[in-house]
């Protein structure tokens, strides 16, 4: 994957000042995690579903989760299961028809009637399927055979392991790789969502022995996520529009035992966002907080007006709260949100010189940034500066006077 790749060459020269680097499963894991960006889920019963993923990637989408779990009802599982496995299939089929080879048949389907003439091969979000039980992971894997090679990993709902549950999503997914043999093994992002994992009087053992099960298992592991309806829905609540995850005090307190149990700078791993779950056109009650002059500055008062009819200003405000609580990347229900997710992972040009000069001082030390507007400190903002140069391989670096108001405009035409 690369972001930003569906800009032309001149948008791309004048809004960076460094590129974003291609991203592959086999790319470093910390930065394959940060450069997730926007998730978007997707339920396994969508119609069209192979031809919905290239668009999608088309526009930029990256990251993508065929969901067999809560957004399928379990009167449907069945058919979802084959859909995702006849959309995947018929995805190998025409990535194979491109490298000018057809793949030995496999499925439930009549053999030898793959037979299109070659085409252009087009490039694909990183895959991931969100299956319901161990179970099913090996039977969806086994089911797609070859197929399997499309996929990055599997997402694994409500991870615990004080009812070796999730012992049994890894060691599903251990069994399923040694089955396959894929080249770059299939990896796993658990999701921190499971009342065990929610409920005050059991959330820190909980967690601690998910961190000694994901330590056991580090190189399975790519991320760890966060299911922020489920952690919500233990309360019976649900955030308006107008408020970000961070108002409702019981998800945030949760938020930060994960962060500060798994997300630690030395040992832990990258923690996606929890699920921005809102749609356009719904009545506001309190006054939005995006601020005009970036706006105005870059000539866009039409973006603004735009982004606030769509509700897209409560995903910026919650973004920038992810970031500044640890979290990088987000889960996102619906293709308008994945810009706006990735414009403001942009690295700005004052971080990525403040990062290269942290990164540089030798035996510590503070002092004043390029720009002047904040300190450097070398030692207590080093593990700040790693993140922000694996980020900046991920989304680039934008030119001095570029904001994250033109990498939407540019993003969102």
């Amino acid at each position: 994957m690369l972001h930003f790749s569906f800009l032309n060459e001149s948008t791309r020269e004048r809004l960076f000042f460094r590129r974003p680097q291609e991203l592959t499963p086999d790319t470093d894991p910390d930065t394959l995690a940060i450069g997730l960006g926007a998730t978007l889920y997707t339920p396994g019963t969508r119609p069209g579903l192979a031809d919905g993923l290239l668009k999608r990637a088309r526009s930029g989408c990256t990251s993508t989760v065929l969901c067999l779990e809560d957004s399928v009802a379990d009167s449907a599982v069945e058919s979802a299961e084959g859909n995702v496995v006849a959309a995947l299939t018929e995805l190998e089929r025409r990535r194979a028809s491109a490298e000018g080879s057809v793949p030995a048949h496999h499925g439930n389907g009549p053999a030898g009637v793959w037979t299109d003439s070659p085409e252009a091969a087009e490039p694909l979000p990183l895959l991931f399927v969100r299956p319901r039980t161990p179970e099913q992971l090996l039977d969806v894997g086994r089911r797609l055979g070859t197929a399997a090679e499309l996929l990055t990993g599997f997402v694994l709902p409500k991870f615990e392991n004080a009812t070796g549950r999730g012992e049994r999503f890894l060691a599903a997914l251990e069994r399923l790789n040694s089955e396959l043999s894929p080249k770059v093994p299939l990896r796993a992002m658990p999701i921190i969502e499971h009342p065990v994992t929610t409920h005050l009087e059991t959330r820190v053992d909980a967690l601690l022995e998910v961190r000694e099960l994901l330590r056991a298992h580090r190189s399975q592991v790519l991320s760890v996520r966060l299911g922020g309806t489920d952690m919500a829905s233990e309360y019976g609540l649900r955030r308006s529009r107008d408020l970000t995850i961070y108002h409702v005090g019981v998800v945030a307190g949760v938020i930060g035992d994960v962060v500060s149990i798994l997300g630690r700078a030395d040992e832990g791993w990258v923690i996606s966002g929890t699920v921005w779950e809102h749609y356009s056109n719904t009545e506001r009650i309190l006054r939005p907080l995006l601020r005009a002059t970036p706006f105005e500055v870059a000539n866009s008062a039409m973006l603004r007006q735009h982004l606030l009819g769509a509700n897209l200003d409560g995903l910026i405000r919650e973004i920038e709260l992810d970031q500044a609580n640890g979290l990088l990347g987000k889960t996102v229900i619906h293709p308008t949100h994945v810009p706006v997710v990735h414009a403001l992972h942009v690295v700005a040009h004052d971080e990525y010189q403040d990062a290269l000069d942290i990164l540089g001082s030798q035996g510590g030390g503070a002092s004043a940034s390029r720009s002047g507007t904040r300190m450097n400190e070398s030692k207590p903002h080093r593990a700040w500066a790693v993140r922000t140069l694996q980020r900046a391989e991920a989304f680039g670096v934008a030119q001095p006077s570029v904001t994250f108001v033109d990498f939407l405009e540019a993003s969102m035409k």
